[in-house]
């Protein structure tokens, strides 16, 4: 049965024509009963075959078989064709006409057409023996089956037009959901590269300066040798702490170890990565302004990663007997961050351009990181030589 009906949806127009073919067969049978001369006989048959062609052709050309019904109407009327089975497709094609999404002129001509059929024919073959009051309730009769078939048409249209609708929302949702999903892994990845950039780069760094300061001691200094490994050693247990964070919060949305959900950096840790730093041989001045008290995590985390990255700045391009100064201020409706070096600087494009051949990837994090907790940042050279990084996290009032 599917299968039937799968066949009937994909040929519409043999459909179509198999039930012209049983209108027109009617037809005859109605051509050869009433009591007319021959010549009228095959007219009426000639007019029916025709209606049958508009029923068979309906969906095909529904306004040229609309025009046709009109004009087949109208030749009834002149040649005294009386009302046949064969005008049944004037029902049929009023219907097509309002239930198709064609120009909008057709059903209007269709619905005006089908209410006048009815009055047209009553004055053209008038009920005998019936008042004026009668003809009128006959017209009224038989104009309801156009009327409804025209509403049923239009209902159809609309209906089909809603259908439409929808799915065009549903696939425009889907296009958007798609596209939110794009957005959201673009996002993740930069993220990610931000967290990589920061964990790799200011460990990596600190083992760098402190190899090469093992190296040079060597001989001379066992000892100082010694202190540098250990620092190396430290440091790389960190990276790989922090990486082996990283990887959790990729694998299952949050970080746990042992159990235990593992914090990320705040500001109260930038004392001890300034330590860190100390240790590396790199000179830093401390300080903190205003009333520490507890920051949004995002906040805390953004102002951690900026001090981590400008320090790890200053050790990369400040050059030799480089110093720094870190300064954290806590404002009523904000976190103040000013790093600061006396070295040497980064070249122009690093801080301007976003960076080049692969560089310059640790301001663009800073930037992007401050974006997202809606703040500021400047970074640039000093005016006496040297660089500056400030930054202006906004925090809700204190209380």
């Amino acid at each position: 049965m599917q299968l039937l009906y799968d066949f009937l949806r994909r040929h519409p127009t043999g459909v179509d024509t198999f039930w012209g073919v049983v209108l027109f067969g009617f037809s005859l049978l109605w051509a050869t009963t009433v009591p007319v001369g021959i010549e009228a006989k095959w007219i009426a048959a000639g007019i029916a075959l025709l209606l049958s062609l508009v029923v068979a052709l309906r969906r095909r050309m529904p306004e040229k078989m609309l025009v046709l019904a009109g004009v087949l109407g109208l030749a009834q009327l002149v040649l005294d064709i009386e009302v046949n089975p064969a005008d049944f497709a004037m029902l049929v094609i009023i219907y097509t006409v309002a239930a198709h999404d064609g120009p909008r002129w057709s059903a209007r001509f269709a619905l005006l057409g089908g209410l006048s059929a009815a009055t047209l024919a009553q004055v053209r073959w008038p009920e005998e023996n019936t008042g004026v009051a009668g003809r009128v309730f006959i017209v009224i009769v038989m104009s309801v089956p156009f009327a409804l078939a025209w509403v049923l048409g239009d209902s159809i249209r609309t209906r089909r037009a809603y259908f439409a609708q929808l799915e065009e929302r549903a696939s425009r949702l889907e296009r958007e959901r798609e596209a939110q999903s794009k957005v959201a892994v673009a996002a993740e990845r930069a993220r990610i590269a931000r967290e990589l950039h920061d964990v790799v780069a200011h460990n990596v760094s600190v083992m760098v300066v402190q190899a090469d300061g093992a190296a040079y001691v060597l001989d001379a200094a066992p000892d100082q040798a010694k202190q540098a490994l250990e620092t190396i050693s430290s440091t790389g247990r960190q990276a790989l702490a922090e990486m082996r964070r990283l990887l959790g919060v990729l694998r299952t949305g949050d970080v746990q170890e042992g159990g235990e959900y593992v914090p990320q950096p705040d500001v109260q840790q930038i004392e001890d990565l300034v330590e860190q730093v100390r240790r590396a041989g790199l000179t830093v001045d401390f300080k903190i302004e205003g009333t520490p008290r507890q920051l949004p995590s995002g906040v805390e985390l953004t102002a951690y990663r900026i001090v981590q990255e400008a320090l790890t700045n200053t050790r990369k391009h400040g050059g030799p007997e480089v110093g720094a100064s870190v300064r954290l201020v806590y404002f009523d409706d904000g976190l103040g961050l000013l790093v600061e070096d006396d070295g040497r600087g980064s070249a122009h494009e690093l801080y301007e351009d976003g960076g080049a051949d692969g560089k310059g990837h640790g301001l663009i994090g800073m930037r992007e990181r401050v974006g997202m907790v809606g703040g500021t940042l400047d970074a640039g050279p000093r005016p006496g030589g040297g660089f500056r990084i400030s930054a202006l996290l906004p925090l809700k009032p204190a209380h």
